[in-house]
């Protein structure tokens, strides 16, 4: 498969992979991925549950202007967020949404997600952190794009490095997670889940604190730095 055939195939794939990890029920999630040379969008389609997808259901958008071109199914009513996280983060291949059980228990608290150790730093250079809660005039606006205003607005706002911290928890929804790839998106949405579990854990048996920024950095670094040492050379 090539172009937008492949990028379909890959969408299926990831939102399935998504529910075999438990981190989506019924449809509370979907998974999208970008071809920046031919400047394409594919997205899970709204409200059709993982099990229930093929290739050519799958959306396919006009990655600067959200217009489509081709598929069967309307795209994910969250496609304007995703589209605004792949136009300002150019090295995301892809971006999943989840409803995941413990992020979303941290988004609904409002509440930056600690890094609490050395698998969270494995995965995320630091805390994953909360949006703001959006304004009264901002949900009855564009809301799914001032969504991902938002997410960029809180990068910005605390000089956070997307490629870094590859996550957000939109306060009082739940998370937002990319990566290189969608399939390394998929990957760092697992990450996340488990991170979130075992920092509501911790904080439950103990009131604890980050761990220090050196552990943190010796565990990102040694797993995406530039002399990265953690798995096999390609």
């Amino acid at each position: 498969m090539t172009g937008s055939a492949d990028l379909r195939a890959r969408v299926v794939a990831a939102n399935r992979a998504l529910v075999e990890a438990g981190l989506v029920v019924l449809t509370f999630g979907n998974a999208s991925a970008v071809d920046r040379d031919a400047g394409l969008v594919a997205i899970k389609p709204s409200g059709v549950a993982a099990s229930e997808l093929r290739p050519r259901d799958i959306p396919v958008l006009e990655l600067a202007t959200g217009i489509g071109v081709s598929g069967s199914h309307r795209p994910s009513s969250d496609a304007p967020t995703h589209l605004t996280i792949l136009r300002a983060f150019p090295r995301a291949g892809g971006v999943v949404h989840t409803h995941s059980p413990f992020a979303t228990a941290w988004a609904q608290a409002c509440r930056d997600l600690p890094c609490l150790g050395t698998t969270h730093a494995d995965h995320f250079r630091g805390a994953v952190p909360v949006t703001r809660l959006l304004t009264s005039a901002e949900i009855d606006g564009n809301y799914e794009e001032r969504t991902g205003e938002l997410i960029l607005e809180t990068f910005v706002e605390r000089d956070l490095d997307p490629d870094a911290v590859p996550a957000v928890l939109v306060a009082a929804h739940g998370p937002f997670v990319w990566g290189s790839s969608l399939e390394e998106a998929v990957e760092n949405a697992i990450a996340l889940e488990v991170a979130a579990c075992s920092a509501f854990r911790a904080l439950a048996l103990a009131e604890v604190e980050g761990i220090p920024e050196a552990l943190v950095a010796r565990h990102f670094e040694r797993k995406h730095g530039e002399s990265a040492y953690y798995g096999q050379p390609l």
